[in-house]
């Protein structure tokens, strides 16, 4: 790992952990921690902490992704994050906007990123949220003026940031759905 815009006499403790940054997942392997004076650490892996070997190829496809965080006592503070392997984004996404309904304060926008595995980064980013508020949200069958129902829910939008990041592999009934499938859906 190589960090720029670190201290001298800092250490900050790395992982790779199961799943993408916006599912999240516990730690699948422990890297040494990143030196502050150069902001480098230099892991070598050849098995997860749970003692499963893992090849280069295989790491390279890891559906994980890379956590860096403020020291060891302060954990709950991230510095640096990335998604790894089948989680890492290609350079395919469509965006669309997002029109106030009951709030006319409350816009924004919708994208649908590929990953190289197939799957989908959904992130919604709204204006005129307040923190303190959750809001729901989800794909719907057919159209707005239509109606139809709930064919897939993201992570609820946080009031404060007005931002929402889901992965999607599957609809809510457990069929899969790649990102093709879902910039194609009729929802």
């Amino acid at each position: 790992i190589q960090l720029e815009g670190t201290t001298d006499g800092n250490s900050h403790p790395s992982h790779i952990h199961n799943n993408s940054a916006a599912e999240g997942g516990g730690i699948a392997v422990d890297f040494k921690p990143i030196d502050g004076a150069t902001g480098i650490s230099r892991t070598t892996i050849r098995q997860l902490n749970d003692e499963t070997a893992i090849t280069y190829d295989e790491l390279l496809d890891f559906n994980g992704y890379v956590n860096v965080h403020l020291s060891s006592a302060e954990l709950g503070t991230l510095i640096a994050q990335g998604d790894i392997g089948g989680n890492a984004l290609t350079d395919q996404s469509v965006q669309y906007p997002l029109n106030s309904v009951s709030d006319p304060g409350i816009s924004g926008t919708v994208t649908f990123a590929q990953r190289k595995s197939g799957a989908t980064l959904v992130t919604i980013e709204l204006t005129g949220t307040t923190a303190g508020n959750s809001h729901p949200s989800h794909i719907h069958n057919n159209t707005a003026a239509e109606g139809g129902g709930i064919a897939v829910d993201f992570k609820p939008i946080a009031g404060a940031t007005g931002i929402s990041k889901t992965t999607i592999r599957t609809l809510n009934d457990a069929t899969p759905v790649t990102y093709d499938d879902l910039i194609n859906f009729n929802g």
